[in-house]
């Protein structure tokens, strides 16, 4: 299967399974709740009963907003400007790069995220392996069976990006790019520098985030139990498709900067007034949704081309387990077949 052709069935898998859309979006909603609700317990509290709070109800008020960044802390410290339209993108972008330690609290949020989403991800990769519905109590059952197995395997992730994040990306940007631009005096000459130090970082992150993908979806589509195997095997199919696996990143990598380059065109500013507010809520919404469209598909397009290049055609791992009968409808059909004996 060409990587063209694997992109294609990811989108044919992803479009035929509308409710995977729907529930992860719908999780992804439900964990930020908190931090919503906690953010505007501080807003409100700030603003009590002032003027500034009929200003900040009708539209944005920059200096309300400046003086409630004055005093915050924690998760509060978060709400700035650049959380509204595209900024966020470039906030989030910025941060992931530079390796910015964000709040405590959304530490924590995310941390609770991670460990249901890797809940989450046996019962996705079993529904997109498998291209037809499991209903609920397959999908439930598959993320329940595969849990514990990705949970041991999402510890490796833990220590790479741990290594990654504490040392190489600290070796790169602090040592090597200080001892490169020591003597320096252009700065675009620096620039470059530290363009080439995120090119080097990318590229190994890029290399582990690849082989731990295969290495779940080698687990969810084999059967796999040992983490250690299914890391093993996914560096092995990446070491020997390397073409093919590079293309199908490729292809969904072209996909999300189609997708960031029109929300940058769409997307308001710092909104003014009530109409705008909710034009960008909604935007910034419609655009997490494509975010979850384009992880599905990533999802989806990867496990197609392992199952073309490995001949699994026919899904390998177990059957989808039968929700069985009622204490009640069992003793019957127990009674029955003992009157028959």
């Amino acid at each position: 299967m060409s990587p063209a052709a694997a992109f294609r069935e990811g989108l044919r898998r992803v479009n035929g399974a509308p409710a995977l859309l729907a529930g992860t979006f719908a999780v992804t909603v439900m964990v930020s709740l908190p931090l919503a609700y906690a953010l505007h317990g501080m807003i409100a509290a700030h603003l009590d009963a002032s003027l500034a709070a009929d200003a900040a109800a009708s539209g944005t008020n920059p200096e309300w907003w400046r003086e409630f960044l004055a005093q915050a802390t924690g998760l509060g410290a978060t709400f700035v400007p650049s959380i509204t339209g595209f900024g966020a993108v470039l906030n989030n972008l910025t941060g992931f790069l530079d390796h910015t330690r964000p709040a405590a609290t959304i530490i924590g949020v995310t941390a609770a995220w991670m460990v249901l989403w890797t809940f989450l991800t046996g019962g996705v990769l079993d529904r997109l392996a498998r291209a037809r519905r499991t209903r609920s109590q397959g999908f439930f059952a598959a993320c329940g069976m595969h849990f514990w197995r990705l949970l041991r395997l999402g510890l490796f992730a833990l220590i790479a990006y741990a290594i990654l994040f504490g040392y190489v990306h600290g070796w790169i940007f602090d040592e090597a790019y200080g001892a490169l631009t020591r003597n320096v005096t252009a700065g675009r000459t620096a620039f470059a520098i530290r363009l080439a130090g995120y090119a080097i970082f990318g590229t190994i992150l890029l290399l582990c985030n690849v082989i731990l993908d295969y290495a779940r979806i080698r687990m969810i589509v084999e059967d796999r139990r040992s983490a250690m195997g299914a890391l093993v095997a996914g560096g092995r199919f990446v070491g020997r498709r390397t073409t093919m696996v590079l293309g199908v990143y490729a292809l969904n990598a072209l996909a999300f900067l189609v997708l960031i380059i029109l929300y940058a065109v769409v997307a308001p500013g710092a909104p003014r007034s009530g109409f705008t507010m909710w034009l960008a809520l909604g935007l910034g919404e419609l655009y997490i949704l494509g975010r979850h469209y384009l992880k599905l598909l990533f999802y989806a397009s990867q496990t197609a081309l392992f199952q073309g290049a490995l001949a699994h055609a026919a899904y390998t791992a177990a059957p989808v387990p039968v929700w069985p009968d009622s204490p009640a409808a069992e003793m019957i059909g127990n009674a029955d077949s003992t009157e028959s004996l």
